[in-house]
């Protein structure tokens, strides 16, 4: 299994109250249920893109949660490695 980087464009996210990012998570937790082989982990939001982080085998089933839930998607990035400020001590 692979970890993703997921980029959509959200015009105002940042600017989302909390019920409403509730209702956009519980949206996506919905879709994930029927789907297989992906998870979510974390998402990061700015003024106008969230930037999502899954899990899954490949990045079709990203690409058909994001339909399924009629989310935007731009880019989906497979990561490589990570690194930290513990990477250059």
């Amino acid at each position: 299994m692979g970890r993703y980087v997921i980029e959509r464009s959200l015009p105002g996210a940042g600017a989302l109250n909390q019920e409403e990012l509730k209702e956009i998570s519980a949206k996506s937790n919905d879709v994930l249920e029927g789907l297989e082989d992906v998870s979510w982990v974390e998402s990061y939001v700015t003024d106008d893109k969230l930037y999502c982080v899954y899990d899954a085998g490949d990045p079709a089933t990203i690409e058909e949660h994001a339909r399924r839930g009629g989310f935007p998607i731009d880019r989906v990035s497979e990561v490589r490695t990570t690194i930290s400020p513990a990477t250059g001590r």
